[in-house]
């Protein structure tokens, strides 16, 4: 069984147990995750505060499942404190807590926010000459969110060739589809308009994102990650009802048997 798999099935496991949330939004990320914590990311799962260590944040944290199930499969923690996400007396909170766990840079879950912290990280890397990178997540929804473009604007000011935003083009946010909210089709536009390098991609295809995410930079990077919200389990894909729905025993049990 492949490290995505796993990780689809530990997300699957944890919001069924914790009858949670956002089962969606962590599975249209997970080849996202892998792809950084198992290809890109200059990290040591034994040294997880190394100074010249990359850092990544999540800035959609209600997605925080997919990122626990992520570092669990790389060795920051054992994987039985996966059992102890989002429930009474349990230790991983829904949205991310960077005290909770090792290897999780930032707590995140108030949208828009992401950035802005990944942007005083990658501005102090350049002062203490610190080659660190950082890479940052974002929901498609969550560029809604004034405080984004805030910190475009800034990045690409001040030629910041050490940050890399990712943002999760799945299309659906939680209460719609994204472009009838406000409409985004031209997403990629938007970033080169700001100043970014910007990219598409499919957001399900490792091998493609690490080539572009391998790509040397002169200025901020943004990947455009054309991705499924559900990706994995037929019966989510591209619902709007997985942004908030927790599957019963049955549908667990369909899901994990789809992944194997």
């Amino acid at each position: 069984m492949s490290e995505t798999e796993n990780i689809r099935r530990s997300i699957l496991h944890m919001i069924s147990y914790s009858k949670s949330s956002h089962i969606g939004s962590c599975l249209s990320i997970v080849e996202l995750l892998w792809t950084l914590y198992f290809k890109v990311l200059l990290i040591d799962p034994q040294n997880p505060a190394n100074p010249l260590r990359d850092k990544f944040i999540l800035s959609k944290g209600h997605a925080s499942a997919a990122l626990y199930a992520t570092l669990a499969e790389r060795g920051f923690f054992d994987k039985k404190l996966l059992d102890s996400f989002y429930i009474d007396d349990g230790v991983l909170p829904g949205h991310l807590d960077m005290e909770a766990a090792p290897g999780v840079e930032a707590s995140t879950g108030s949208l828009g926010h992401g950035l802005s912290i990944g942007l005083g990280m990658a501005i102090a890397n350049k002062q203490e000459g610190n080659p660190g990178k950082v890479f940052v997540l974002l929901g498609d929804g969550e560029c809604n969110e004034g405080s984004v473009w805030e910190a475009v604007m800034l990045a690409s000011h001040l030629k910041l060739d050490d940050i890399t935003a990712i943002v999760d083009f799945n299309k659906l946010q939680g209460f719609g589809r994204t472009n009838e909210i406000i409409n985004q089709s031209n997403m990629i536009e938007r970033w080169k308009s700001f100043g970014w390098e910007a990219y598409e991609a499919d957001g399900h295809n490792p091998e493609l994102l690490e080539e572009i995410f391998g790509v040397t930079q002169t200025g901020p990077k943004v990947i455009i990650a054309h991705t499924i919200k559900g990706k994995g389990v037929s019966f989510m894909e591209d619902r709007l009802e997985w942004h908030y729905k927790s599957p019963n025993d049955e549908e667990l049990c369909r899901a994990l048997q789809e992944l194997s």
